[in-house]
């Protein structure tokens, strides 16, 4: 097992997960298995109980493990499938060593960071690298672990001290270190500046780690001289000096890294078994940085939200709507609309806010209304679910999104005016949503229905069964409290409201569509976090489609270029070169 530590330093927030992602693409397209380990400093014992503005979106994984958003940059660049385990937190250390502390598994021993902690770390990071990940269920060759933070951080330090008795424990020859620092550029001089990285490096080296390759995070490309510099302050070869400045794509960073011979040094440092010849999984990277940099036609999303200050806060949504987006060769313009703006409160506060939100609203092609959690905004989220479905635009409701299309359907076209979810009016007369029998409301973390479900289809003629490739049932990752009262169901199927997929007990609806409207569905689960960059997700894809005018065209052709079937089904094997050979990405744009 060979192991990559990905540390980083000066700033928080610098592109270690993408570095991560992209090492482990490379060493993919040579023909390695290969897992990823992100390791989060904080206390927390997952991400589940977080706001979106303190770390992003919680990414949730097949076995319902809540998450940092990197596991999904991991899960779509190597197209693999982690647990809850592969998110290593503070909490779950300490808290497993206090669990042994407690059974009397240290015989009366003092229990200390060192060794205690360290030795768990070490443990956890070893057991978890041998987990399969790929659909062949072989064991991995090569684990990349992040570590997140910065180098110097307190809370970081039993980590960093972990890995520096790692690297003895599993030899040289087995174990690398990849440091990503910043190189900032101030725009009175224009000069880039290394001294940041020269103290970064320095205080790593002063903790017993000394890094293999050295990747500077720069906004233009690195000059030779600095990186000779950089090479001569840092005890490094200028080879092992990498320039990743700014892309275009983050479909580019793979590229960049291959370019700059960063398999060739892996495969010296760490005696890899692959073959040094061009690969050509990589070419599927090429193929899709260049498209998306060549894309003329725009189509427009509205996606209406309450983390909307903050992209990080729909990173897996974002991600489905650029993979669509790519597959139907348009480029995607996303319109982040605060769904607050759009209640009449607003008008009276700040009607400039108010006209702007709506103005940005009626002019979007589509509209997307993600999950989310809270009263807060819903308002004017069914506000913006009305005007899809008058105006017949093209809706997409994911998770809260299909709850509150429920609830508009039930306020506006079944005339119960106080319809809402018990999560916000306890006190409704009609509660079209309502908490879910194994709702436990005395824990936060950990309680909602998590992971990976059953959906069956219920009819033969709804769209998103066709989107799907008319199977019956789909495999989809689900995160809800609340779901739609199953006794009030007749009522919305009587005027043309269908609940197409159920749960495999019939009690849960699943999916929304509507009659008479050209793309009117809602989801309870989260199709985003099983998107990938060539196997974009059906409702995603079926809101894009839609959206730009092809859904109709494309279902009339009997969906032959659906997602599931152009793209190859076995991208889960590790050495996928047979089917890139022939891979075509689908082309609509004929109509």
């Amino acid at each position: 097992m060979k192991y990559i530590l990905v540390t980083g330093g000066v700033i928080s927030g610098i592109g270690k997960g993408i570095i991560a992602s992209s090492v482990g693409t490379i060493l993919k397209s040579c023909g390695l298995h290969v897992t990823a380990i992100k390791i989060d400093p904080y206390i927390n014992i997952d991400a589940g109980t977080f706001s979106p503005y303190e770390h992003g979106e919680v990414f949730v994984l097949d076995d319902g493990g809540e998450v940092d958003l990197d596991l999904g940059n991991y899960e779509r660049f190597l197209d693999i499938r982690l647990t809850r385990d592969n998110n290593l937190t503070t909490g779950k250390i300490y808290q497993s060593v206090i669990n042994k502390e407690r059974r009397g598994d240290y015989l009366g021993k003092t229990v200390q960071v060192v060794p205690h902690i360290t030795d768990a770390i070490q443990e956890w990071v070893m057991r978890q690298a041998r987990v399969p990940v790929d659909d062949d269920d072989v064991e991995p060759q090569v684990c990349v672990i992040e570590l997140g933070g910065t180098v110097g951080d307190i809370e970081s330090m039993p980590f960093i001290e972990a890995f520096r008795q790692f690297q003895f424990k599993v030899k040289r020859e087995n174990f690398c270190n990849i440091h990503v620092s910043l190189i900032p550029q101030p725009s009175a001089t224009g000069e880039q500046k290394t001294k940041p990285t020269q103290n970064s490096v320095r205080e790593l080296r002063g903790l017993g780690l000394s890094p293999d390759l050295i990747m500077c995070r720069c906004s233009t490309p690195l000059e030779n001289s600095v990186k000779e510099k950089i090479s001569m302050f840092c005890h490094v070869e200028p080879e092992q000096v990498i320039c990743v400045h700014d892309v275009s794509s983050i479909y580019r960073v793979p590229l960049l890294l291959e370019e700059q011979g960063v398999v060739g040094y892996f495969w010296r440092r760490l005696d890899l078994p692959i073959e040094m010849r061009p690969r050509r999984m990589l070419a599927k990277w090429k193929e899709m940085s260049d498209r998306s940099d060549r894309l003329l036609e725009h189509c427009s999303i509205a996606l209406v939200g309450k983390y909307t200050k903050l992209s990080d806060s729909y990173a897996s949504v974002i991600k489905a709507l650029e993979h669509s987006a790519l597959a139907i060769s348009h480029k995607l313009d996303i319109k982040y609309i605060d769904s607050a703006d759009l209640e009449p409160a607003t008008l009276q506060e700040e009607p400039v806010k108010y006209h702007e939100a709506w103005q940005k609203l009626c002019s979007a092609d589509g509209i997307l209304v993600p999950g989310g959690f809270g009263v807060r905004g819903t308002e004017g989220k069914i506000q913006a679910i009305s005007w899809a479905r008058k105006q017949k635009k093209p809706f997409l409701g994911v998770c809260l999104g299909m709850q509150l299309a429920v609830c508009e359907f039930a306020r506006n076209m079944l005339g119960w005016k106080d319809a809402n979810s018990t999560e916000f009016d306890p006190e409704s007369k009609h509660p079209v949503v309502i908490d879910m029998p194994e709702h436990n409301p005395g824990q936060m973390g950990g309680t909602m229905r998590l992971g990976k479900r059953r959906t069956i289809f219920k009819t033969k003629s709804c769209i998103l069964r066709k989107l799907y490739g008319n199977v019956d049932f789909v495999d989809e990752r689900h995160r809800h409290r609340f779901e739609v009262n199953p006794e009030l169901k007749h009522h919305f199927e009587e005027k043309g409201f269908h609940f197409v997929g159920q749960d495999v007990e019939g009690e849960r609806m699943e999916i929304i569509e509507l009659d008479d409207h050209p793309y009117f569905v809602g989801v309870q689960y989260h199709p985003e976090f099983t998107s990938r960059p060539i196997k974009p997700s059906p409702p995603y894809f079926g809101l894009l489609l839609a959206a730009a005018g092809k859904l109709h065209s494309y279902l009339q052709r009997g969906c032959r270029l659906s997602p599931r079937d152009t793209y190859s089904d076995r991208s889960g094997s590790s050495s996928p070169d047979s089917e890139i050979a022939e891979l075509k990405l689908p082309s609509i744009a004929q109509d």
